[in-house]
């Protein structure tokens, strides 16, 4: 799925990824449940293009998909709530880095440990859609996606998840080092993490 002659195509389309085994504090309630496990995130590329007139994304699945795997909790949604969830089984503990420390990360090592759970318990199955933000909103409104945390207000799990299973709960944020701090006073700040950020008609799919 990483190689150059992946089975994802580059096209646009929509995404869903099912697990083997359920993240700890990961409520299954309602979710869809079948032979590659369970399915807790959809996703989509691209995005649906602004209306401000600005170019549209030409990301495409193979790109995005990648992404979810083998990049980091700052541009994976994904990544950043099953890393929260994973956090204690795996010793990881999610950072913020950058100059700025405006960047969620889970750090080199830590982005590594998620990426072999993932190997090991992910699957993930696409279908084509020159207009997959649709179909992404119909799954939201629709199906139990618990890991949809951007979009948990629209989804039929909205309630389920109690404070000890909401993602946000399980950040473990070290000191931000802020722009006009001394020293002694980036060892005693405290920075507090924000989250922003099935297909039964899939027609392929590849073992993570």
């Amino acid at each position: 799925m990483l190689a150059r002659d992946s089975a994802i195509p580059a096209r646009p389309g929509a995404y869903a990824w099912y697990f083997d085994e359920l993240p700890p504090g990961v409520p299954a309630q309602g979710c869809i449940v079948g032979a590659f496990g369970t399915l807790l995130y959809v996703g989509i590329a691209p995005k649906l293009p602004p209306s401000n007139g600005r170019p549209p994304s030409r990301q495409h699945l193979r790109q995005r998909v990648r992404y979810h795997f083998r990049g980091n909790a700052y541009g994976s949604t994904l990544r950043l709530t099953l890393g929260c969830h994973l956090a204690g089984q795996l010793g990881i503990e999610l950072r913020r880095v950058g100059s700025r420390g405006d960047r969620l990360t889970f750090t080199k090592s830590g982005e590594a440990l998620l990426s072999e759970w993932m190997a090991a318990h992910a699957r993930v199955t696409y279908v084509l859609d020159d207009e997959p933000w649709k179909l992404e909103d119909e799954l939201i409104s629709n199906e139990v996606l618990p890991l949809n945390i951007a979009n948990i207000a629209h989804s039929p799990s909205r309630g389920t998840q109690t404070p000890s299973t909401r993602p946000a709960d399980c950040l473990v944020v070290q000191p931000a080092p802020l722009p006009g701090l001394s020293r002694v006073d980036r060892r005693r700040h405290r920075g507090c993490g924000t989250l922003d950020d099935r297909d039964r008609r899939s027609s392929d799919s590849t073992r993570r």
